[in-house]
């Protein structure tokens, strides 16, 4: 029997939930620009750094380490920030 990791299994169950009725799809910036992608992916969810670092669950110097590309998000990490920034109400939950 194959291991499938929990923490993998409810971000691809969120995803699912959140993104179905989703029809609009989010403009990323050119990866030559000057911000991140991870930046990029705060800022539209209209979080202030801290309280983004909070609902992640890591701390703020690590959302500037991937915001200044000294240091990459895992998967699951990228996966939970894309799902934050598609439904802005998750964050407040994942905060609480």
């Amino acid at each position: 029997m194959e291991y499938k990791d929990p923490m993998s299994e409810l971000l691809s169950s969120l995803e699912s939930i959140v993104f179905k009725d989703v029809t609009k799809t989010a403009t990323l910036i050119p990866k030559s620009s000057a911000i991140s992608e991870f930046e990029q992916l705060r800022k539209g969810t209209g979080l202030k750094i801290d309280d983004f670092a909070r609902a992640m669950g890591v701390s703020v110097a690590m959302v500037q380490e991937w915001e200044s590309r000294r240091e990459k998000p895992s998967a699951t990490e990228l996966k939970l920030m894309r799902l934050i920034q598609a439904n802005p109400m998750l964050s407040k939950q994942l905060m609480e």
